[in-house]
């Protein structure tokens, strides 16, 4: 019988994903807005495509790229969590944190609450030694989420494989945790108010 962690914070289910997902994933994954930092837009099928792989990755794994539900309204935010990327990365191999939640969600710290919550997992759950994440150069929303969880950025830029050669978005920078260093910040940074294991 295998399982997969789910857990909670203050405002936030982070869980496995649902069918129902995929409908409002797709509208997200439509906006230019959220997408402005991605090489384009998806359509319902690239959507449902990746919905499907951050399934499986918790199903295989345990963990992963978390669906984000609101406790209060029961609504689908998006999706935070740890991920290990396929692509051959100058510091592969490794484990990324990272997000994409619906622009009606941004500006109100649920990125930062639900990633707090995945360090907690990835460090104190999953035994990791270091957790990454990476963005486009000009990505600053994203760059302020990761200085906001205690993450540091590495001197300098890498040319990122995945993305074509003649993209401004190619220029990635790269920001690190190691376990060490995440144990000994603030104390705001806890475990998640519940953790548990669902079976299926």
């Amino acid at each position: 019988m295998r399982g997969w962690i789910e857990f909670e914070t203050a405002r936030l289910v982070l869980r496995q994903w649902k069918e129902t997902d995929k409908k409002t994933f797709a509208v997200l994954n439509a906006d230019p807005r959220v997408m402005e930092f991605f090489p384009a837009p998806l359509t319902r099928k690239e959507s449902d495509a990746v919905a499907d792989k951050c399934q499986l990755f918790i199903e295989e794994h345990g963990w992963g790229f978390w669906a984000v539900e609101e406790k209060r309204t029961h609504d689908f935010l998006g999706f935070v969590g740890l991920y290990i990327p396929r692509a051959d990365l100058p510091f592969s191999p490794c484990v990324e944190i990272g997000w994409r939640l619906a622009f009606p969600y941004w500006g109100k710290g649920v990125a930062s609450e639900a990633a707090k919550g995945a360090l907690a997992i990835g460090f104190c759950v999953l035994n990791l030694k270091e957790i990454v994440s990476f963005t486009a150069f000009h990505n600053v929303r994203s760059q302020a989420v990761m200085r906001r969880i205690g993450m540091h950025r590495v001197p300098g830029s890498f040319a990122h494989p995945g993305v074509a050669v003649s993209s401004p978005l190619r220029e990635h920078l790269l920001y690190r945790l190691a376990d060490r260093s995440w144990r000994q910040q603030e104390n705001e940074i806890q475990l998640p108010v519940h953790t548990f294991v669902s079976f299926v």
